[in-house]
């Protein structure tokens, strides 16, 4: 049994359509086994990886009639059938000789992961190539009249998500408990474990598997990228040897796609109190982690590999340190605004080539494996009839990885706890092991038969649906990723076709956020060919991004929300086919395209023009922002959703904050939320990336209440609704300019402090002094004539906060904080007061060496002055007064939406612009230089006079600006 080292791929796409759309720049390079990336920000930085295959996918293609991409001539164009030959076909050659073999597809959502390992159409990616090839290869063995081996293959289809595992071939909430068998490792206990007679069969179970996948990831208002499938293909080849003993040959084939590796950089809650997505985020982090002992243990070090930290590495553990010869392709964007993550992909990758597992052929008498199997359930059934304590049973896989978290696990037990969960485990190891003997008694005839018939009703009516879906009205699901798109069909009968929750027993049966138990429903006219759509009262569904109301005669292709997740289009074939009749080709409908007319109807304008800058001006920056925008604008409306179905009174608004109003000097807008406590009017601000972590564990939160399970029930401390009423927020930033600082001046000023909606919500009083190296302030007429007198010379200078005025009352704790050149957080006392508050906090700046470079930071770079504080409940306004008095969230959201509709209240602040004020210190400085420059022209015109009094008519310039220097 000898090591082998993990063979790794990368492969680069396409540009896609939104980095076409942000004229994206290309930073990857592929020769040979080399691949090169190149820092946008920095040319020289660049930086060169090598693995077994650099696969170059991003141009040089055409499209055949059939719609494969074949490689145009000399280019280094890589195609779905190369990447095959290199990959797949060893995994064959692998599983026919017996060894386990695992796939891991790994990179960013959108990276390419799934082009690769299922492909579209035409262009089939490594799975179902594979499928294909093996049973091909089984009818060849089987067409050779001196083989005599029988050939067996099963299929599972398994998804993990929030570190829970479900069986993708079987409906229902209900998630796997992950245990450990002694010979097989770790595995799902339950997995539906199909028997496949061809390829056919595969097809099907695969499109199942993705149907319920979809169906389940729209109900939980889930996201798929988030979460991990895994396709287990097991060969198994009987035949018999010499002495007439029939042995098995198994080999495991694991086909696993990850989820967006983007997620797992987010794991860190950097100063926040909950460990937010923990469970979300966990299953990529530990494989990291994993990944990252392993390859130092390769290198002799002895470290412990966490497998049991998450439900993906105890299943995986087999394949990236155990019995398995396992292969990694890993997915890049070209583009250089995804740098950061191609980067850490490539990073991913290079560590995972050092990892080494040790593959053995599966080969045994298949009596001795039942035997063996007989033998230790006796064992088992002795052991807990003895009614001891029963000591863990060492698996044969076990090694100290194991032992030191089985310990882990037990800590805080009591004994009986101890004895209950281990005889627990033991019954689950018998039941296991009575499953595998009756499965390798089993003739493989009968469990086709038993496959068969178990799938047959639901085969037919779903090949019924897709061909009734070719002649009538029906409905068909959008999804982010383009693979779920269409895989939910809901066809419409000639009459009512009501919309609702299961207890209702709807035709369109949904669940989910905002899905009332009776919906609505879509009707059929009485001219045979029109539907119409008609909600009831207070149910959310939008028609081509607009709200519904009263009865919408539908049109082919149009869009429609039910809800917060379920996303459907109406597609009409009569209406579909006139339109081509008419040389009309109708627009195919994608997500992105309903996202965004969504997005715009809920006050977020999009353009998608492909130029630097839109037709009216618009700059490329803020149209990506609001590209962002609108991908942004359902995680909040889903956040509003759970905030109403779980009467949280809690609600979430997109800002926008630009690097000012953050107190930043440079930088560009970014997305925020605004969170509000309804009942106490409290408001917090938060990071787009903090936002999402805690809408994961939101939605952690929901599943637990709609599967009835208490745990949702959450303390404060751990609610991720809820933020601390001590966080201390941000009341407003102030922005200081020192250009003054260059000519040695004195600048006293009352600057007006900017919430972040731009409104004046209070002033500071500001002065800033040139001062000796003692702190005393410099003679009157210190001043200099430009930032070129002070090079190479100290400068000292104080900032003096002098007084805030005019804050909201709503604050206590107020202080100010900021930072200036490299003194960093600097910091004032804290103010139980918000009016007016004597600060009188200064600060002593010394600057060694002044340089030009110093000068123009502070004639460009304003300081900003953070002004912080604690609230305090807000009783007076009409929301939290509602929110006290009992009204429920979706009630209160209702009023607020129709204030916001009807104009709401005009603020009485003003807003305030940043140009105007850097203009206006301009102004002051340039006033302050005109007053030094005429007193010291005064000075000059009374010494000439003095001069000429004397009879002279000339005088020496050195002395005269000695002279005017010593005045």
């Amino acid at each position: 049994m000898s090591e082998e080292s993990v063979k790794v791929a990368v492969r680069v796409r396409p540009f896609n359509g939104r980095e076409r759309d942000r004229n994206a720049k290309l930073i990857i390079e592929t020769n040979g086994q080399t691949t090169t990336i190149t820092n946008p920000e920095d040319p020289d930085d660049v930086r060169k990886f090598s693995f077994d295959h650099s696969y170059w996918s991003h141009d040089g293609a055409e499209k055949l009639e059939s719609g494969y991409f074949q490689p145009k001539n000399g280019s280094g164009y890589i195609g779905q059938e190369e990447v095959f030959n290199d990959l797949g076909m060893g995994i064959l050659e692998n599983a026919w000789q017996g060894y386990n073999t695992s796939l891991f597809a790994y990179g960013q959502t959108g990276s390419g992961k799934s082009w690769s390992v299922v492909g579209y159409g035409a262009n089939k990616g490594v799975v179902p190539r594979l499928c294909e090839e093996t049973f091909n290869r089984i009818a060849k063995m089987k067409a050779d009249g001196e083989n005599k081996t029988d050939y067996e293959v099963v299929f599972s289809m398994l998804e993990i998500y929030n570190e829970k595992v479900h069986d993708l071939l079987k409906t229902g909430k209900k998630s796997l408990r992950v245990r450990q068998h002694p010979k097989k490792g770790f595995y799902a206990d339950g997995l539906t474990i199909q028997a496949v007679k061809d390829f056919a069969d595969i097809e099907r179970r695969m499109d199942e598997g993705t149907k319920n996948r979809t169906i389940a990831a729209t109900n939980m208002n889930a996201t798929s990228s988030r979460a991990h499938t895994i396709v287990g293909i097991t060969l198994l080849q009987k035949t018999k040897n010499a002495a007439g003993e029939e042995t098995t040959k198994s080999s495991i084939v694991n086909l696993v796609d990850l989820a967006g590796s983007e997620r797992a950089e987010s794991t860190g809650a950097t100063g926040d109190r909950l460990k937010e997505g923990a469970a979300i985020n966990q299953s990529l982090s530990s494989l990291g982690n994993c990944i990252a002992a392993l390859a130092e243990r390769s290198e002799g070090k002895k470290v412990r590999v966490p497998f049991r930290d998450s439900v993906l590495t105890k299943l995986l553990k087999n394949a990236l340190g155990g019995n398995s010869k396992t292969i990694m392709i890993a997915a890049l964007s070209p583009a250089d605004i995804n740098y950061e993550e191609t980067l850490s992909t490539l990073r991913y990758a290079d560590r995972a080539k050092q990892i080494k597992t040790k593959a053995v052929v599966n080969e045994d008498p298949t009596e001795k494996l039942i035997r063996d199997l007989q033998e230790e359930n006796e064992k088992l059934k002795a052991l807990l009839a003895s009614g001891d304590r029963p000591e863990k049973m060492k698996s044969e896989n076990e090694d100290d990885d194991d032992d030191d978290d089985e310990d882990e696990d037990e800590k805080g037990l009591s004994e009986e706890e101890i004895k209950a969960r281990i005889e627990e485990e033991l019954a689950a190891r018998m039941a296991e092991n009575e499953r595998m003997v009756k499965e390798m008694e089993a003739k493989w005839e009968e469990k086709l038969a038993a496959a068969e018939q178990e799938n047959k009703e639901k085969d037919d009516a779903e090949q019924a649906k897709k061909n009734e879906k070719l002649k009538h009205c029906h409905l068909y699901n959008l999804n982010p990723d383009p693979m779920l798109t269409g895989m939910i069909i809901h066809l419409l009968k000639e009459d009512i076709n009501t919309v609702g929750r299961k207890d209702t027993n709807p035709v369109i049966e949904l669940s989910g956020l905002n899905i009332r138990l009776s919906h609505g429903k879509i009707e059929k006219r009485d001219d045979g060919a029109t539907y119409v759509l008609k909600g009831v009262e207070d149910a959310r569904i939008l028609v081509n991004g607009e709200p519904s109301t009263g009865e919408i005669q539908l049109q082919h292709n149009d869009r429609i929300m039910f809800g917060t997740s379920h996303l459907y289009v109406f597609s009409n074939p009569t209406q579909a086919m006139k339109l081509k009749e008419e040389g009309k080709q109708p627009v195919e409908v994608t997500y992105e395209m309903a996202q965004k007319e969504i997005a715009k109807n809920s006050g977020v304008n999009v353009q998608t023009n492909s130029n630097s800058e839109s037709t009216d001006g618009e700059s490329l920056e803020e149209r990506l922002l609001k590209e962002e925008l609108s991908d942004f604008h359902p995680e909040v409306t889903e956040a509003n959703a759970m905030s109403e179905e779980l009467d949280k009174k809690v609600l979430f608004e997109t800002i926008i904050l630009s690097p000012e109003l953050r107190g930043l000097q440079t930088g560009r807008k970014e997305i925020f939320v605004k969170v509000t406590q309804l009942e106490t009017g409290y408001t917090w601000y938060w990071e787009k990336e903090k936002f999402l972590r805690r809408k994961y564990s939101m939605q952690e939160m929901f599943e637990d209440f709609q599967n009835g399970d208490d745990a949702w029930k959450v303390p404060a401390e751990r609610d991720p609704f809820i933020e601390s009423p001590e966080k201390e927020c941000l009341v407003g930033v102030a922005q200081v300019y020192l250009q003054c600082v260059s000519y040695r001046m004195e600048l006293i000023g009352r600057v007006p402090i900017v919430d972040y909606r731009g409104l004046n919500v209070g002033h500071v009083k500001v002065t800033v002094i040139p001062v000796k190296e003692d702190g005393t302030p410099l003679e009157a007429d210190s001043f200099v004539e430009g930032p070129g007198e002070l090079r190479g010379k100290r400068v000292d200078f104080v900032i003096h906060i002098e007084v805030l005025e005019g804050l909201p009352k709503r604050y206590t704790d107020v202080y100010c904080k900021y930072d200036v050149f490299t003194y960093e957080n600097m910091k004032t006392k804290t103010f139980s007061s918000s009016q007016v508050i004597q600060v009188d906090f200064k600060k002593h700046i010394t600057i060694d060496g002044y340089s030009s470079k110093i000068a123009k930071f502070f004639e460009e770079e304003p300081m900003s002055i953070k002004v912080l504080g604690k609230q305090k409940p807000d009783r007076k306004k009409p929301l939290n007064l509602a929110a006290r008095l009992g009204q429920t969230t979706r009630d209160i959201m209702k009023a607020e939406t129709l204030r916001k509709s009807q104009g709401g209240k005009v603020s009485k602040k003003t807003a305030v612009d940043w140009i105007s004020l850097k203009e206006k210190a301009e102004n002051v400085l340039m006033r302050k230089r005109m007053e030094s420059l005429n007193k010291k022209l005064e000075k000059l015109k009374k010494h000439c006079q003095e001069v000429e009094k004397k009879g002279k008519t000339s005088v020496e310039i050195r002395k005269l600006m000695k002279h005017i220097e010593k005045q």
